[in-house]
């Protein structure tokens, strides 16, 4: 069994509010024992589209993975769609309708009359129990050899019925060939300019496939490894990524996914040093990343959004004469402000951002995506001019990345210095 089929089902998954996140986790697992999903469909909560997808998927795709529909109410018909495309039954299983009372009872709730659709399963199914839930899954192994796995969609019901009561089936249908995966994230280098580099080095791996994808700051690298062990996956992995990383240095920020906040927090945190920002056109999103770390009081002190140009002043003691004569988006404004954070802070470092994120605001001289970036440790204060792309969004977000990096590269290149 090699190839799989994802199908999400859910009206409300249709919807810009909602976004499928089970066929990452689900893809991730099935990569990693060596089955390649191939397709992704999200379907609305309607029997008879419901079937004709599932009817196609299995004339491209051993395994079909749907999550979704499986609940007590009326647009829950995954489980009637599933057995109309395969021309099965559906049976009443009291065992399973004791099952969901007796949960039920446990919560001092009675079990509605509508929970008993929930006891519905396909003729042939092998039932998947639910220790999170009241919706059992399903397992259907046909006779072409393909197979239909069935999932409530909550993650945390799903998630656990899969890896411990499907996932051991389908390994062992994959036979001994290892799948292991590896993100590297990458800085400052376009696209491009890093498949050149490191395309020299990834060819010669025969037994890893790479991918290099543009995010929206930064470059990954997708490193999978096949092998007939986990461990020599492992050993494939690392020599690449050490190879990539010596040829891309500093530029290669993180080596298995981790975050850019992820990685700035884990370096100060080592080296017992502590960060504060002073923001304007990010309006906290620095301080809002760092902090989002687990544990990152250890090295945040603090942060200040100072908007206006007074509040530059008041705040962070930038001198008004500085903004009069340069203008808020300038170097030596961005200077004034880490400056000017560091020293009410105490901290060892500060960053600043300063830039226009428009739509508006931009002129000839300063078009919006102008970014100016402040650093300040205790023997020195630079800054970092930048144009950004993007709408507002995505140039606040590339802003408070570059913000980061910054940092990252000025303590790394401070450590260099002390060899």
């Amino acid at each position: 069994m090699t190839s799989a089929e994802i199908i999400a089902v859910g009206s409300e998954l249709l919807k810009p509010e909602k976004i499928d996140t089970n066929s990452l986790w689900f893809t991730e697992k099935l990569n990693e024992i060596g089955i390649q999903v191939k397709v992704k469909i999200i379907v609305g909560d309607e029997i008879e589209t419901i079937k004709q997808v599932v009817q196609q998927s299995l004339t491209r795709s051993e395994l079909i993975i749907l999550t979704g529909g499986l609940g007590p109410t009326q647009d829950d018909v995954t489980r009637e769609a599933v057995a109309r495309a395969i021309n099965r039954e559906l049976i009443y299983s009291p065992e399973i309708a004791e099952s969901i009372r007796q949960k039920f009872a446990m919560m001092n709730r009675p079990m509605l009359e509508t929970n008993k659709r929930q006891a519905y399963i396909i003729d042939g199914a092998r039932v998947l129990h639910n220790e999170n839930g009241t919706a059992v899954g399903m397992q259907l192994e046909l006779e072409e050899g393909q197979m239909i796995v069935m999932l409530p969609g909550p993650p945390r019901e799903n998630q656990p019925m899969f890896e411990k009561q499907v996932l051991p089936i389908l390994r062992a249908k994959t036979g001994s060939v290892v799948f292991k995966r590896r993100v590297l994230k990458v800085s400052g280098m376009g696209e491009s300019a890093v498949d050149e580099a490191i395309a020299p080095i990834y060819s010669r791996y025969e037994l890893i496939e790479t991918t290099i994808l543009f995010n929206r700051s930064e470059i990954e690298i997708h490193l999978m490894a096949r092998a007939d062990s986990e461990e020599k996956a492992i050993n494939l992995l690392d020599d690449l990524t050490s190879e990539i990383v010596s040829k891309l240095g500093i530029a290669v920020f993180a080596t298995n996914g981790e975050t850019m906040e992820q990685v700035v927090g884990e370096l100060l945190k080592s080296r017992g040093e502590t960060v504060a920002v002073a923001e304007s056109c990010t309006g906290g999103l620095i301080g809002m990343r760092l902090t989002e770390i687990p544990g990152s009081s250890a090295y945040f002190l603090q942060g200040v959004i100072a908007y206006s140009n007074e509040a530059k002043v008041r705040l962070l003691d930038v001198d008004e004469n500085l903004i009069k004569t340069h203008g808020a988006v300038s170097a030596e404004v961005a200077e004034a402000m880490a400056r000017g954070m560091r020293m009410k802070s105490g901290s060892d470092y500060a960053i600043s951002v300063t830039g226009i994120a428009g739509p508006g605001g931009g002129t000839p001289e300063k078009p919006v995506g102008l970014v100016f970036i402040g650093y300040a440790d205790r023997e020195q204060t630079k800054s970092l001019k930048v144009n950004l792309p993007g709408d507002r969004y995505l140039i606040r977000w590339r802003a408070s990345q570059m913000a980061m990096d910054y940092l990252r590269r000025k303590i790394l290149q401070k450590e260099d210095t002390k060899i």
